[in-house]
């Protein structure tokens, strides 16, 4: 266990901002707070990594928990020039072996001399994932990584967070608004509006009637939907990635399954 929320609650202004949260987040561990603007994910983050200290209830840390936090928005000077590896070295004191290593697991190794001022969304999110991961945390809080960002940035996003997972055994605290993408990536879901309206996996949350209530019948079709058509990969040429369930499940001749598993798909996104 590396953060653990036991009816946590903060309150302030003559009201709580959110109150009795519990969760954990464990090594190797992907969590997810979804909820609507001012339901207070962004509160229960600082909670469990210790920037606010609870007026409810208990919030527990590994001893010594090393934690990065990447946040939703970081404006830079553009008049200044900063090139990538000046800015991973702004506040760490990583050596260049390190940052190499970070680059080269964010797939930025290119743009390394680049200057942050020219990087687009996908760049600068994955730019910042270095940054986070240079000292290789126990910890990591993401809010809203792929804003921002457009389709298949996002798909390319969260398969470097699951990676960065998979690599450092970090334990992941996500804060997202993109329901269907991000709860269909994630290990347990927390659903929050000021309290816990329900949590658990994600299906059994879009299944849940505290999430209709919140977000509509829509959004808990659409994420079953969701999910269903894509139990398969997004490789980044534009081809998918087929899983073997699927292969036997699809008896449409119009699709050529190619070698590895992969087929050819235009897709329409919008």
């Amino acid at each position: 266990m590396l953060v653990s929320l036991e009816n946590a609650g903060i309150f302030r202004s003559e009201k709580w901002i959110v109150r009795g949260v519990s969760m954990t987040v464990d090594a190797g561990e992907i969590v997810t707070l979804i909820g609507p603007n001012g339901s207070g994910k962004s509160t229960t983050a600082k909670l469990a990594l210790g920037v606010l200290s609870a007026d409810e209830g208990v919030a527990k840390r590994k001893h010594r928990l090393h934690a990065k936090y990447v946040p939703q928005k970081l404006t830079l000077n553009n008049n200044l020039p900063l090139p990538v590896t000046r800015f991973l070295r702004l506040t760490d004191t990583a050596d260049k072996a390190q940052i190499d290593a970070a680059l080269r697991v964010t797939d930025t190794e290119h743009l390394a001399d680049a200057q942050m001022s020219n990087l687009s969304g996908g760049e600068f999110q994955r730019v910042m994932l270095a940054r986070a991961i240079l000292s290789s945390p126990e910890f990591l809080v993401l809010d809203e990584p792929v804003q921002g960002i457009d389709y298949n940035g996002e798909i390319m996003l969260y398969k470097l967070i699951e990676n960065i997972r998979n690599s450092l055994n970090c334990g992941i605290l996500l804060i997202s608004h993109d329901l269907h993408m991000v709860m269909s990536k994630t290990d347990r879901v927390i659903c929050l509006n000021g309290h816990v309206c329900c949590s658990g996996t994600p299906a059994k949350v879009a299944s849940s009637e505290e999430f209709k209530l919140l977000f509509g019948e829509r959004a808990a079709s659409g994420l079953a939907l969701y999910e269903h058509h894509h139990d398969h990969e997004h490789l980044p040429d534009g081809s998918i990635k087929v899983s073997e369930r699927d292969q036997t499940q699809n008896n449409d001749p119009s699709k050529s399954l190619v070698s590895n598993d992969v087929y050819k798909a235009n897709l329409d996104v919008r």
